[in-house]
């Protein structure tokens, strides 16, 4: 089972692995996309105006454009852990037992607009780049990383599970990748869309994903054992899951 989540645009600055080396990271192919691109970026670094339009950042955000240029020579450390948020915060890497985290490291990867697609064990610096943004010169990132990440990940050979948001899916979608929505529903039996619970549960459901002893290989199973850990997940017969949460 290959879980995919999206990365975040908040990252921990810290780290103490050597600097990022492209050749050391999973998915080979993807390594020219990934040198384009990690060029580019420092590049764009060295002007801060062009910097901040590009990405949507505010002169306040300085220190992300700062991140950027340092690329190649600032630490690294676990993917999985530099990564910050609601998601991740729910998902709690740090908690888990060595023999769940080393689940999680087999089935956890993040998608990435620098990067494409990075393990969960997978040593990146922090950096700034969005799906939506737009490097000067270059083609759209779904341009770049569609024709090289899409036939990765469909050639994956075990179930996958998407949590990536709409903006990264359309990176590089997966045909019959499981899918998973987050639905609140209100007192008058009506739902919606609420942007803080989808990602904490989503974290929660990537947790589950990523320690279960459990193989599933479809969505009815799936959804089977999202069900035994007491989440109501409604399944209409195709990849997409519900997960519906209860009226508070």
């Amino acid at each position: 089972m290959l879980v995919l989540l999206p990365p975040s645009e908040t990252k921990s600055p810290d780290g103490d692995g050597a600097p990022l080396d492209l050749a050391a990271l999973s998915t080979p192919e993807l390594t020219p996309v990934r040198e384009r691109l990690v060029g580019a970026v420092v590049r764009l670094a060295a002007d801060p105006p062009a910097a901040r339009a590009a990405l949507g950042l505010s002169p306040a955000q300085d220190v992300e454009v700062a991140r950027n240029a340092a690329l190649c020579t600032s630490p690294t450390k676990p993917a999985i852990e530099r990564y910050t948020g609601v998601l991740y915060d729910a998902l709690g890497i740090r908690t888990l037992t060595r023999a769940q985290r080393a689940r999680a490291d087999r089935r956890l990867a993040v998608g990435s607009a620098l990067l494409g697609l990075v393990r969960a064990g997978d040593a990146i610096p922090a950096y700034r780049l969005s799906a939506g943004s737009a490097l000067p010169g270059l083609p759209t990132l779904r341009a770049l990383w569609r024709p090289v990440l899409g036939p990765v990940l469909a050639a994956s050979g075990e179930l996958v599970v998407d949590l990536r948001s709409g903006a990264y899916q359309a990176l590089a979608p997966v045909p019959g990748a499981v899918t998973v929505d987050v639905l609140s529903e209100r007192p008058d039996g009506s739902r919606t869309v609420v942007s803080h619970a989808n990602k904490a549960h989503k974290g929660r459901v990537a947790r589950l994903l990523a320690t279960t002893t459990a193989e599933p290989d479809s969505a009815v199973r799936l959804r089977a054992l999202l069900r035994r850990a007491g989440l109501h997940v409604e399944h209409d017969g195709g990849t997409a899951l519900t997960l519906v949460l209860p009226p508070a």
